[in-house]
């Protein structure tokens, strides 16, 4: 098992069971392509792993933002455990150079793909936390999120609403978010832009910007807003657990 000595070398941990770590990186392709191959895929550790997961940071930000109320810490949670940043920090650790997968996979970059990355990062902390328990698991996926806490914190970031939103549906299983650039006023170096977001034809959000994507990202709040509500006809999985958007930007800099 040399090669998952060099991984466990490249990631800084150490497991005694190299099987689960190889697990946590078998991709459903790799199975199709070799039927006889002894482990399953990292399905069930990347279930294991996003609840582990979800707990670590859950607990993290209650603690660091003592007077934030539960609507903004959910927000600041679900940029933290979404797809895109997630895939990010794989991507830094370099996690797809350890992916099983099969040939055709590989031939269309799933190496890079986020959603391979961000299962993968999943799977390895639930890893992680079967084979070292929640301590290590704790200190390393603090390890990764450590430097965006603290650019929360300092103010430098504020949450992606169009990311969070795009998750949301996915979730949910409904179509993508639609923004509709509803007028454009004023001269030319002094233009205000209002927009309207939209999802299977309902307005669920509107915003207004000195440029279109100034004012995309206003809807978007604004939808973010509604859909975390009581009162909305979705529904939030986890009280806002997200997937996120095509790799970097961070999930914090809106687009």
């Amino acid at each position: 098992m040399a090669k998952w000595d060099d991984c466990q070398r490249a990631l800084d941990i150490s497991f005694s069971d190299e099987w689960l770590l190889k697990q946590a990186f078998v991709h459903n392709s790799y199975l199709n392509e070799n039927p006889d191959f002894t482990l399953p895929s990292n399905e069930r550790l990347e279930f294991l792993g996003d609840a582990i997961l979800d707990f670590i940071v859950t607990e993290r930000i209650y603690k660091e933002f003592p007077e934030l109320p539960e609507g903004e810490l959910t927000t600041i949670r679900s940029s933290l455990v979404c797809r895109e940043t997630l895939a990010e920090a794989a991507f830094s650790l370099k996690l797809g150079d350890w992916l099983l997968l099969g040939e055709g996979e590989e031939a269309n970059g799933g190496r890079v793909r986020q959603s391979n990355l961000a299962n993968a990062m999943e799977a390895l902390i639930g890893a992680i936390y079967l084979n070292q328990g929640l301590a290590k698991a704790k200190e390393f996926v603090l390890r990764q999120l450590e430097p965006i806490l603290e650019k929360i914190k300092a103010g430098e970031m504020t949450p992606n609403y169009k990311a969070l939103v795009q998750e949301l549906v996915q979730k949910e299983k409904r179509s993508a978010p639609v923004y509709h650039l509803v007028e454009a006023i004023g001269p030319d170096h002094d233009k205000q832009f209002t927009v309207e977001v939209l999802i299977e034809g309902e307005i669920l959000g509107r915003g207004t910007g000195k440029n279109k994507k100034a004012a995309e990202t206003e809807a978007a709040r604004s939808a973010w807003e509604k859909l975390r509500g009581k009162g909305s006809p979705y529904t939030l999985s986890g009280e806002g657990e997200i997937i996120g958007c095509p790799r970097p930007p961070s999930p914090y800099l809106a687009r």
